[in-house]
């Protein structure tokens, strides 16, 4: 399995946490195999918006939520 990644962002109600105002709103960055892609394009989105502190972009590691054990150490 690849090591999806969604970047999405939005208005917050607080800058401090991740409630998002309004979930039709959402703007979806879009999805990558690798975290350095994803990082990538967190950066561009969060770039454009850096002037308002109520908008926050964030990268999900949605493998790990698909497959939680895939990224576990060993035992």
């Amino acid at each position: 399995m690849s090591k999806i990644h969604l970047v999405f962002g939005g208005r917050v109600k607080d800058p401090r946490t991740l409630e998002f105002e309004d979930l039709s709103k959402i703007d979806v960055v879009g999805f990558y195999e690798d975290y350095q892609s994803a990082e990538k394009a967190w950066r561009g989105a969060a770039q454009r918006t850096v002037d308002d502190a109520e908008m926050k972009y964030v990268v999900v590691h949605l493998h790990r939520l698909l497959q939680p054990d895939l990224d576990a150490p060993a035992a």
